[in-house]
């Protein structure tokens, strides 16, 4: 055990994590130089394409006696829970800070969870070789942010190789050997930081083991979801899966459970054997949806693939949840919980990849507490089921606690788009010596920041603006449900809750972005917005006309007028029976414009 070291890499998202760790598994020997391709941690095409990690993946090399076992860690805020549970699986940490861009926001709250874990942290510079580095000031907002001398900064450049092996010398002597639960058992426990799914050998867990030895053949348990199975197979990250005889207490691997149904794994779960563990290791808390949205087949043939597509994708990632609900417009489909923005793109994308699922999904909307004025209370996920205005009493929406990190010159037009946005301002600081970049605190609404704040932060910035954020519990809300009606019929997918204070530009763009893209139908109808009881906006789009008298040559008169009255009273029927035909591709239009 004293030669073995258990770390990680915790930096902003695009720092250079995974290039860096393609250079260690270089170095150490890992993977032969003819089978290295660039981010070979990042298995997933997604990833590859986006250049973003989104799971985490852990890898066993070997240098100079020590075995040392890395976890490549997403660096994007969604995956936060990710984060803190592979922070939870290991003793040191390498804080990798980018040479071109500095300390950003994500880097200030991975820093805390690791801080919290009680982690060794060695803060790493990279992209050294960049004409665009700044390595001095970099070093000095490390300098202030971590209270370390310079000297124990380290410099790396993962596209050159540059700084590598003396970083793997720093990790055996700055990382401390692998630490055991508080409770140190002779029965196998370990925590489960991640796991996957295959379709022959069922849930594959990836643990770090604190106490005890497993082996192929033992009788094990999940102590959170209490599923007893047999470990199929035991093994190690080379970086591929390659099975061994067993796992000791301080090593990190994988157990085939042979497990298939979702729901049973968890990311943070105890896996045990025998009878002397009693609870599972502390710190299990069940990731929890912040964003929610509707996902329909186009087809509702296609409903049963949908719903085996979900089950299959819970089985890789239990951070996400369904449950089947049903439309009136867009027929039975699922509602999903998620836990950002980014994770919502992510997993409808792999939907429509790796499924060929063509998929209708709703506005992303926020969960909301309401209480009635009979004082019954409940949970409202989806804006098309938000209560009547003459119903409630009080409404409750969660906040957040955020952090921009920026250079000051933008200061101005950030505290601008706060107020846009209903934002607090909390006071803000500056970073390194010189001022170079000014740390900005604030509070705002969930809700707002789902509104594409990022985007138009990333725009008031030109890009330069690094955000995090944390929910920070719940507030008294002022806002009301938009309903946009078609031929006076409510379209519950256009369905929206909004603030008050935005409800009357909010109707207006609706209605006109709807009035330009509905088709024109058999007879003239109404694109309407409602809100607060009343109706707020409205366009008229005209029917079709077709000359039902152009067959006719000559004649009297009196026949063409027949034809014309008959035309009126079948297209009044139409009106009166109101049933619009919207297509699908107005939907996906609709929901592009957010």
């Amino acid at each position: 055990m004293n030669n073995i070291r258990n770390f990680s890499i915790i930096a902003h998202i695009d720092h250079g994590k995974s290039t860096l760790a393609d250079r260690m598994l270089e170095i150490t020997g890992t993977i032969e130089k003819y089978r290295m391709k660039d981010q070979v941690l990042d298995s997933m095409e997604l990833e590859r394409e986006r250049g973003i990690t989104i799971k985490m993946q852990p890898v066993r090399m070997k240098y100079k006696n020590f075995i040392l076992n890395l976890i490549d860690t997403p660096g994007h805020i969604d995956f936060s829970y990710e984060v803190s549970r592979a922070l939870s699986a290991v003793e040191g940490s390498i804080l990798l800070v980018d040479a071109t861009q500095g300390v950003q926001a994500q880097t200030l709250t991975t820093l805390e969870q690791a801080a919290a874990a009680g982690l060794a942290i060695i803060p790493v510079i990279s992209k050294i070789d960049s004409p665009l580095a700044r390595i001095e000031e970099a070093e000095e907002e490390i300098e202030k942010l971590l209270n370390v001398k310079r000297s124990e900064i380290l410099r790396v450049s993962g596209k050159t190789g540059e700084g590598v092996e003396e970083l793997l010398e720093e990790i055996i002597k700055r990382v401390p050997p692998p630490r055991l639960a508080a409770q140190q058992l002779s029965d196998f426990q370990s925590l489960v930081f991640d796991f996957k799914y295959s379709s022959h050998k069922g849930v594959i867990v990836f643990v770090r083991v604190f106490s005890g030895r497993v082996g192929k053949g033992d009788n094990l348990r999940f102590k959170v979801a209490g599923k007893k199975f047999k470990a199929l197979e035991v093994g190690t990250f080379l970086p591929e899966e390659t099975p061994g005889e067993s796992l000791q207490t301080g090593e990190i691997g994988y157990i085939v459970t042979g497990i298939k149904e979702p729901g049973i794994a968890s990311v943070g779960d105890t896996i045990a054997g025998g009878d002397s563990v009693e609870s599972a290791l502390p710190g299990y808390e069940s990731p929890r949806p912040v964003v929610w949205a509707s996902v329909y087949p186009e087809n509702q043939d296609n409903l049963n693939a949908l719903r085996l597509s979900l089950g299959k994708l819970r089985l890789t990632d239990a951070a996400f949840s369904f449950e089947e609900e049903s439309s009136g417009v867009l027929g039975r489909g699922f509602r999903c919980g998620f836990l950002g923005m980014l994770h919502l793109e992510i997993i409808t994308e792999r939907l429509r990849r790796e499924f060929g699922l063509p998929l209708v999904i709703t506005l992303p909307s926020i969960t909301y507490r309401v209480i009635y004025k009979n004082g019954k209370e409940e949970m409202i996920y989806t804006p098309s089921f938000f209560p009547e205005e003459h119903l409630l009493d009080v409404i409750w929406e969660p906040w957040i606690i955020g952090t921009i990190i920026m250079p000051p010159d933008y200061l101005g037009e950030v505290i601008k788009l706060l107020h846009e946005f209903e934002g607090e301002n909390l006071g803000f600081g500056t970073q390194g010596s010189q001022s170079t970049r000014t740390m900005f605190q604030f509070q705002m609404p969930l809700r707002e920041l789902m509104r594409g704040f990022f985007d138009r932060l990333k725009s008031a910035t030109s890009g330069f603006g690094s955000i995090s954020y944390v929910l920070a519990g719940e507030r008294k809300a002022d806002v009301a449900r938009l309903d946009i009606l078609v031929a006076d019929e409510a379209v519950p997918a256009f369905a929206k809750v909004i603030s008050r204070k935005q409800v009357e530009a909010e109707a207006e763009k609706v209605v006109d972005r709807l009035f330009q893209i509905l088709p024109r139908q058999m007879f003239t109808l109404k694109i309407q917005a409602r809100a607060l009881g009343r109706i707020i906006s409205s366009r008229t789009l005209s029917g079709m006309k077709k000359d039902v008298t152009q067959h006719m040559y000559g004649g009297d008169i009196t026949r063409k007028m027949k034809l014309r009255e008959k035309q009126k009273k079948g297209k009044k029927k139409m009106k009166e029976r109101g049933r619009v035909n919207i297509p699908q591709d107005v939907f996906l239009k609709m929901l592009k414009q957010d």
